[in-house]
């Protein structure tokens, strides 16, 4: 019990921070009036730590600032509840063989109050962490008024050494909030590089009274100087009208619901480059009420123009540059999915070129490969600019037609790609003629498949090729089309 109570001690006395301190000179007054009031030639506050007594002040002992706790009287104060007088030391059996009697400083008179600054209800039962004591060299009594002011000075050693440990306290807190605030700003400064490379800045916009706040990344991707920071109407003007709506609505629904959103979108800088951006936002909540909604944002520019180049590649004939067949098949499965919602007009045109092989015989491939680049230019320009063109494979192509005025009049459409879909090629003083030859088919309803489609087109392909090459053919009608100036044989 003794030895647990005396490390509870211990702990508190070094809670206190104030062994091996400096001289301080409330400290110094203090005992230099106890020695005055009470006519002593030495007075002390003493602190007892595990195996020494140290001086906090000490009046009259020159540069002593310690002994050894055994040797101690005030190791003996801290168990008192209150005042320990020893009237002659050389009397005492407790004291009169203690070094500090029969030697320097031949103490004979010994008063001291023990000091409980930690004193607050829950420490009751602990002994004193030191004391406030005065010895004279000669026997005396001590008088019941002088004993007052000595109680009346401890009182005062106790308040000191408060104050010490709340200023101590109150330092140590000061120098972690500096360290802290240095490792913070250490961690901004490190952020804000990691922002720059990965392109990502954060942001906040308070639902008070929405004041808009963008860290250095944020204002470098809208290509404004740090600090200037916009208005949210402003910061919205960056986006496409229709887009900042979008943004508008998003945040009203996040406020309303407390759900968070992630999206992407274009965004015109200060300096016109159009750039891609996610923002990724949540709310933050206050007092379970949402105070702003915060969130990153990034420039994924880059990124998107890389996946731009892969879905193109992956979607488009090298050669020609025009839709490849799997491209063509998804675009041509999503149009007769919207046919099935409203009534809208399609129409499928196959084309195979004639005279083709002729010219890879003759010249050989790279010149085939001049022709099927040039055919792919004619599909984007005149009556077929509308329409969406592919490459299915060799010389076969396909273009899906949706315009509604083409779709109503399809024989006269047909009959201009015809006309339009004709290059010759000359070398070595021959020159070989391509054309092409179209079979046709409109979509007559939301039942349509892509199978029927693409077999029906086949049909009029096959039955414009077995009655001329060169000529077009629709599902379902008798009668060839042909180009202009060509007479049917």
């Amino acid at each position: 019990m003794h030895q647990t109570l005396e490390d509870a001690r211990l702990r508190k006395l070094a809670s206190f921070h104030i062994l091996d301190t400096p001289p301080e000179r409330d400290f110094d007054a203090l005992t230099a009036l106890a020695r005055r009031l009470l006519d002593c030639p030495i007075a002390l506050v003493s602190l007892v730590d595990q195996d020494r007594q140290w001086f906090k002040s000490a009046q009259g002992l020159g540069q002593v600032r310690e002994t050894p706790r055994d040797q101690a009287f005030c190791a003996h104060t801290i168990h008192q509840d209150n005042l320990l007088v020893i009237e002659d030391a050389s009397a005492d059996p407790r004291f009169a063989r203690n070094p500090l009697v029969v030697g320097k400083p031949h103490i004979r008179f010994y008063a001291g109050v023990p000091l409980r600054p930690h004193h607050d209800g829950h420490s009751d039962m602990l002994p004193g962490l030191g004391s406030l004591c005065v010895i004279d060299t000669q026997p005396r009594a001590l008088s019941h008024e002088e004993r007052d002011i000595l109680r009346d000075l401890a009182a005062v050693a106790e308040s000191l050494l408060r104050a010490h440990a709340t200023a101590q306290d109150a330092h140590y807190l000061a120098e972690l909030a500096e360290e802290r605030a240095d490792i913070l700003d250490g961690q901004h400064r490190l952020l804000r590089q990691a922002e720059k490379l990965a392109g990502v800045g954060s942001w906040r916009v308070s639902l008070d009274d929405g004041v808009v706040q963008w860290s250095d990344q944020v204002y470098a991707i809208h290509g404004l100087p740090i600090g200037s920071t916009p208005p949210l109407e402003e910061a919205l003007a960056f986006y496409s009208p229709e887009e900042a709506r979008l943004i508008e609505k998003r945040l009203r629904k996040a406020m309303r619901t407390g759900e968070g959103f992630d999206f992407e979108t274009d965004l015109i800088a200060a300096d016109g480059r159009m750039r891609r951006v996610r923002s990724i936002g949540e709310v933050e909540f206050r007092h379970d009420r949402p105070a702003a909604i915060v969130g990153v944002f990034q420039d994924v520019t880059e990124r998107h123009l890389r996946e731009e180049e892969l879905r193109h590649s992956a979607s488009t004939d090298s050669l020609s540059g025009l839709s490849n067949r799997a491209s063509f098949e998804k675009r041509l499965g999503e149009t007769l999915a919207r046919l099935k919602r409203r009534a809208e007009p399609v129409a499928l045109l196959l084309i195979d070129l004639d005279g083709f092989k002729a010219v890879n015989d003759s010249f050989g491939h790279a010149a085939g490969d001049d022709i099927l680049r040039a055919m792919a230019a004619r599909m984007r320009e005149g009556c077929m600019a509308n329409a969406f063109a592919a490459r299915l494979g060799g010389d076969e192509f396909a273009l899906l037609v949706t315009r509604p005025r083409d779709c109503a009049d399809l024989e006269s459409y047909v009959q201009r790609v015809l006309d339009q879909l004709q290059v010759s090629i000359t070398q070595d003083g021959q020159t070989r003629r391509v054309s092409a030859t179209v079979g046709a088919t409109l979509a007559d309803g939301p039942g349509v498949t892509q199978l029927d489609l693409m077999r029906r087109a086949d049909l009029a392909l096959y039955q414009a090729k077995r009655h001329m090459r060169g000529t077009g053919r629709i599902f379902g009608s008798d009668a060839p089309i042909i180009r202009d100036g060509v007479a049917l044989s």
